[in-house]
Formats: C-alpha cells, sequence, structure tokens
C-alpha cells in the first residue's frame, strides 16, 4: 500500500480544511490535502451554497485570507467575464446580485480562486493534494492518531498517511467515528446545556436538514426533466409542522413560524446594483429567483448571458425525513435527498403555480455544467450539522443569544481565535422541530471549542467544534468555517514549533498570548470593534 506522510494531514477539502492546509503551508510546514469530491471549496463550491455572512463582512469580520478569497472572487470576473462598465466599476461586486449574500456567484469562479491561493504550495511541492479521496480507518496509540488511511472514491486503491497532527476537516466529522474520539450528535439536553432552547431530554438523532442544491436557468423551449420515481410523493408531502405541502410556494417564515407565500418570477428586470443585500434590512427572499441568483444577466453586457441564474437552496429542498449521520442507512437517505431535489425542479417545470394564472415553467433548465455534475444537481450534499467533538469548551446558547445576553453582548473568551455572527439559523429537523431561530450578538471562538477533551494531536477544522445542537447554527457559516480551519493550521504549526500541545497553549497564559499574537499577525481578528444597533 502507497504510504504518504507530512508534518500536517488535513482530512476534507471544504471552505476549513482549504483554509487549514493553506495556514499551514504557509508557515512553511508540508500539508497533505485530501478531499472526497471533484471541487475543493465544500458548501461554497461541491455544495454550492453561496456564502452566507452577516452584514459588516465587507468592513470587518472576517480574517484576512478569508477577505483575499472574497476579493479574489471578484477580481476573478473583472479579469475574465464580460461585465458591464457600471458592474465592473461596482467595488462591492455582486455578480448574482442575490439578496441572500453580498458575493453571489457561480460556484466554478470559486474553485479557481481557492485553487489559485493554493497553487504556489503544490508548485513547491509543499502541500500534496488528494482527489478524491476519503477517510475509512484511523489508526491510534493511547490517546494520539498515529495514521488515517483513504479509499479513492472510484477505484480500489488505497494511501496511508501519516502526520504529527491530523486535522478533520471533513463535513461531517468522519474522522471521530474511526478515530474513536468523543463526540455529540443532535440535540443536547436542557439540562446538559442549560440552554433555553433545548429540550428537556437528549436527542442525538434529531439533526438539521440536508438539501442538495441545484442551478437552474429560463430561457425558450420545453427542459422538462424526466418524472422522478418518488415524485407522487414528494407532491402529496405534507408535514405536520409545515402548515402546507412541502412542493408550495407556502412555507413557515423562519423566525415567527408563520406561513408566508413566496413568489417566483424568472429574469426580472431588475437592476443588479440596486440590490441591498442586507439581512438586517430584508432577508430578500420574497421573490425565490433573486434570492440566491449566482448570475444577474444585466451585470453582464448584452447577450453574453441569455438568463440569470439562480441557485436553488430553498425551504422545499430541505430533507428532514431522516438523519445521514451514525444511521446504516444513510446512503439511502442522501439518494433520497437528491430524489427530492429533482422532484422539487419537475414539479417547478410541470406543476408550479405562475403568476399568470397558468402552471408550471417548463423554460426552467437545469445547469448541471454551473454544478459540475452528471446529474445536474450539486456534487455534494449541503450538511448543516456535523459530529460535534467533547471539547474542552462546547459554546452554549446563553453564550451569544441576544435575547440572555442583552446589551452585554456575546462572552468575552480569554482564548478567543476569531470572530463571527450570525442569527442562531436552525433549519427543520430529523426529529418533527420547525425553524429554530434566535438573535444573537457578535461572538468570539474560544480555542477551548477546538480542542478535544482527551485525543492530542487531532483537531477539528470545520463545524465539528464544540458547538451545541443549537450554537452551530451560528457557527456553521462560511466565514467562521474558514476562520476555524485557518486557525487549526496555524494551532498545528505553532505546536510543531514550539514542542507543545495545544492543550497546553490554551492552559498556559505565555503560550496563549503568544498564539494569539501569532494569528494576529496572520491577520485573525480576535475581538469585535464596538458595533450599534445590531
Amino acid at each position: 500500500m502507497v504510504q504518504m506522510r507530512a508534518d500536517v494531514l488535513v482530512v476534507g477539502g471544504g471552505l476549513g480544511g482549504v483554509a487549514a492546509a493553506l495556514a499551514a503551508a504557509r508557515a512553511g510546514r508540508s500539508v497533505i490535502l485530501t478531499e472526497e469530491f471533484d471541487w475543493l471549496g465544500g458548501q461554497l463550491t461541491s455544495q454550492a451554497v453561496p456564502p452566507d455572512e452577516h452584514s459588516w463582512i465587507e468592513q470587518f469580520g472576517a480574517t484576512a485570507s478569508y477577505r483575499a478569497l472574497r476579493n479574489g472572487i471578484r477580481d476573478y470576473y473583472r479579469r475574465h467575464y464580460p461585465l458591464t462598465e457600471r458592474s465592473r466599476a461596482w467595488t462591492d461586486l455582486n455578480p448574482g446580485a442575490g439578496w441572500v449574500s453580498r458575493l453571489c456567484h457561480e460556484p466554478r469562479v470559486a474553485v479557481a480562486v481557492l485553487e489559485g491561493m493554493l497553487a504556489p504550495y503544490r508548485g513547491a511541492g509543499r502541500l500534496t493534494v488528494l482527489q478524491p479521496y476519503r477517510p475509512v480507518a484511523v489508526a491510534t496509540d493511547g490517546d494520539r492518531v498515529v495514521g488515517v488511511t483513504v479509499a479513492h472514491r472510484d477505484r480500489d486503491e488505497h494511501i496511508d498517511l501519516t502526520a504529527p497532527y491530523v486535522l478533520d476537516a471533513t463535513e461531517a466529522g468522519d474522522l471521530l467515528p474511526l478515530s474513536g474520539t468523543e463526540y455529540v450528535t443532535g440535540f443536547e439536553s436542557q439540562t446538559q446545556t442549560g440552554e433555553p432552547s433545548a429540550p428537556a431530554e437528549a436527542q442525538p438523532m434529531n439533526m438539521q436538514a440536508v438539501s442538495v442544491c441545484f442551478a437552474i436557468d429560463h430561457v425558450d423551449g420545453d427542459h422538462t426533466i424526466d418524472r422522478p420515481a418518488g415524485y407522487d410523493f414528494w407532491r402529496d408531502y405534507k408535514p405536520d409542522f409545515w402548515g402546507d405541502r412541502l412542493l408550495s410556494w407556502r412555507s413557515p417564515h423562519p423566525r415567527t413560524l408563520e406561513i408566508v407565500e413566496r413568489s417566483f418570477t424568472p429574469n426580472p428586470d431588475d437592476d443588479p446594483l440596486a440590490v441591498n443585500a442586507d439581512q438586517r434590512l430584508n432577508p430578500g427572499d420574497g421573490n425565490l429567483w433573486t434570492f440566491r441568483r449566482i448570475a444577474a444577466r444585466r451585470n453582464f453586457t448584452t447577450g453574453a448571458y441569455g438568463s440569470d441564474i439562480t441557485l436553488v437552496n430553498w425551504p422545499m429542498i430541505d430533507y428532514f425525513e431522516g438523519p445521514v449521520i451514525d444511521v446504516p442507512n444513510a446512503s439511502w437517505h442522501l439518494a433520497k435527498a437528491r430524489e427530492l431535489s429533482l422532484s422539487v425542479l419537475y414539479w417547478l417545470q410541470t406543476e408550479a403555480p405562475r403568476p399568470d394564472g397558468g402552471t408550471g415553467f417548463p423554460g426552467l433548465r437545469l445547469r448541471g455544467d454551473v454544478t459540475g455534475s452528471r446529474d445536474g444537481l450539486a456534487q455534494a450534499p449541503y450538511i448543516r450539522e456535523s459530529r460535534r467533538i467533547r471539547a474542552e469548551y462546547t459554546v452554549a446558547e446563553q453564550d451569544l443569544s441576544l435575547a440572555v445576553r442583552g446589551e452585554r453582548g456575546a462572552v468575552h473568551y480569554p482564548d478567543s481565535v476569531g470572530v463571527g455572527m450570525y442569527r442562531i439559523d436552525l433549519h427543520p429537523s430529523t426529529g418533527g422541530d420547525n425553524y429554530i431561530d434566535v438573535g444573537s450578538c457578535p461572538f468570539e471562538i474560544p480555542l477551548g471549542a477546538l480542542i478535544p477533551q482527551r485525543v492530542e494531536n487531532l483537531l477539528p477544522a470545520g463545524k465539528n467544534i464544540g458547538t451545541t445542537h443549537i450554537t452551530n447554527g451560528s457557527y456553521r457559516l462560511h466565514p467562521v468555517e474558514w476562520n476555524v480551519g485557518e486557525v487549526a493550521g496555524l494551532l498545528a504549526d505553532f505546536c510543531l514549533a514550539r514542542g507543545e500541545s495545544p492543550r497546553a497553549v490554551r492552559s498556559t497564559p505565555r503560550l496563549l498570548a503568544d498564539f494569539q499574537d501569532r494569528i494576529s499577525a496572520a491577520g485573525v481578528e480576535l475581538r469585535w470593534p464596538t458595533i450599534a444597533g445590531y
């Protein structure tokens, strides 16, 4: 069997994994990065989810390298795309003019920028990227991980990987059960966490819905796909807590749970520069076409795009029939989630009510070329909730809830290693819960949430940090995942340089101060500035 070794092994090439590999390689370490899917970038690329970000992202509240990624995406459009002069001069260019984010864009652009950021280290031989490989076994010696075996996705080929530090940047925390690292899934109980929104009893199999996203445009002709095998089930499916059929323009409002009706108007003749994607002012989901639009045709010269392109990540594609973590039929549930998404598309093309009183939009065309897949859907499912380590410190709802903390703001952690901001945003779950939405304060990321209670050299580098089911709803978004991964990569380098353990870094004031100085110098923000009116 092939064997490879590096200073740092990063398993999982999503946003956290890329950030971790980039940080460690920049620090001079040899790095191996593995990824199961064809594209690096995770939720930003293979999962096709435009970035969910806070309202101040253009000014502060992100690491310097995440800001370089965002700027790189805009620069890529300016260099390679036929933008109008107005759009080219738009400082905060939003290529899709989507309302969900100030930077809605085609996922392939993010792939190009991420690859460009990693290219110098690949060229220098400092970074080795293995695709498409997934972890299948972990070897341990006491409280240390001593090896990870990865298998090729498409053929019978295995590689044994070793490194002094192993970072789990998989979407579901896959190394945790393989290594015997203690972890949590689903809802903790109120007795365990003290959280106001937690249930009386723990519900480990009650997890947020997964979604299989897809991109569409609207052009002349009939582009109706074959009727999915399970279409009749999904067309008639009416969850008890939903208030209507899942395949409907009517669904619960995430914050109030009031049933609201959304509109759908392909290719509205709107001005992209007039879109103000500030979720505080307008959630932007009134017209689902423009909500997560990733290419606004009026940003480009006449004729360059025959249609807008929009990304479908809407309430009706949330799959909550069963969890996909720690169950024997996970692949079956993932297949049903893909069937649900295709059923939504077929419903849109054939039965969805139109504003003119008719039904169906046969001109909707599935854009698998945009998502880089053969079946037209995103390459990977959007998994909102990972396994989470039992950490030295677990972030709880009362640490950042606006209702609990008020004007005091979120808890200030002495071991802060980053910042983030997003409402506690939980999608419907496999246990039959509706949306849970809790206002939050701008928060910090404690180093203690990145350190397992027992294992010494395995670090989380994504959504698998020490949060609860509830606070995962704030810590799971793009800039926070990147921040966590970047800090994990820098922590591995720091520990290798000092001959210290991550646990010692957190518990020793001198080491902690040195580490915080190190990551601050790398562009990681440790505290929020004073903000009024959040």
